[in-house]
């Protein structure tokens, strides 16, 4: 069984002079405060808004200026960000789907990889309304709304519901950067729906900080191990509190609670291969993406 390995050629360093403000501390507020509506008034009212206009490299510019000189914004970032651009580039996935959309910087970019490596459709999960409305603001700005359709909705049941309509039939490469505790029991939806497949591609962001060790034991395990799971478990929950801690409660406070599909299984004879490949938070924080590869289904 393919074991999990740490990409040797990581990047050794952060270049601090592009990096965002520091995230708030502990019992502070970082998201969800005003700041992300503060942050869509900054873009419109920019000195070069006619540059930024229909141009997704300079939205993001000015979406990275604000998290520079204003606020902190829990965005993947440009470290992090061009992992998952260079997958892109490499998968070509004809339907991307990302689970967490914030405030779209995520849809931006790789929006825009997926368009340029000939996809047709980058799906956006987001399940608070106002941040989507922020997404959907910022992607017509930068002239993408031709490839990236915002979702809202929780993302269990916004995958439900797409794949019911017919307009999600396969996902080529998702992008999980939603919900901590949500990405193990969603990924195990998408098994059961078959979405994800044999030449799926996963990336996982926030793996190290704030850590999702669940979700790593589940795409670094055998299909012995898995199958021995399924066949032990009651249920497919996960102990949100004790695991997740700040980010779950924060999450809670604000979004209210989230239900995950805990009654689903998923599709243990899945063979993924996975590495972890470090990177850095927007603040020059060390954290990384987690990249696994389904590669074959296990007789």
């Amino acid at each position: 069984m393919p074991a999990s390995t740490v990409d040797s050629s990581d990047r050794a360093s952060f270049d601090q002079k592009k990096a965002y403000v520091a995230q708030e501390e502990k019992g502070e507020s970082f998201f969800d405060d005003g700041r992300e509506m503060e942050l869509l008034h900054f873009v419109y009212g920019h000195p070069s808004i006619e540059e930024i206009r229909g141009s997704p490299a300079n939205v993001l510019k000015a979406i990275d200026e604000y998290g520079r000189t204003r606020k902190y914004l829990m965005n993947v970032g440009d470290d992090k960000g061009r992992i998952v651009a260079d997958l892109v580039a490499e998968v070509k996935p004809q339907v991307m789907v990302e689970l967490g959309g914030y405030v779209g910087y995520s849809a931006l970019l790789f929006g825009d990889a997926v368009r340029n490596a000939g996809g047709k459709r980058y799906f956006s999960l987001e399940r608070n309304p106002e941040f989507a409305a922020v997404i959907m603001s910022l992607v017509d700005l930068a002239g993408l709304s031709d490839v990236v359709k915002v979702v809202v909705g929780s993302s269990a049941e916004s995958i439900k519901r797409l794949h019911a309509q017919g307009s999600l039939e396969h996902i080529d490469l998702m992008f999980l950067d939603h919900y901590k505790p949500a990405y193990t029991t969603d990924l195990k939806l998408c098994e059961h729906l078959r979405l994800v497949t044999p030449g799926t591609v996963l990336a996982a962001d926030n793996v190290i900080k704030p850590g999702n060790p669940p979700y790593l034991e589940y795409v670094r395990s055998s299909v012995d191990k898995k199958r021995q799971a399924v066949n032990s478990e009651k249920s497919n929950g996960v102990d949100v509190s004790s695991v997740f801690g700040r980010s779950a409660d924060m999450y809670k406070a604000r979004e209210g609670e989230e239900n995950l599909s805990t009654e689903v299984k998923g599709n243990p004879n899945l063979v993924y291969e996975s590495k972890l490949v470090n990177s850095f938070e927007p603040t020059g924080v060390p954290d990384g993406v987690e990249i696994t590869r389904c590669v074959a289904v296990a007789e």
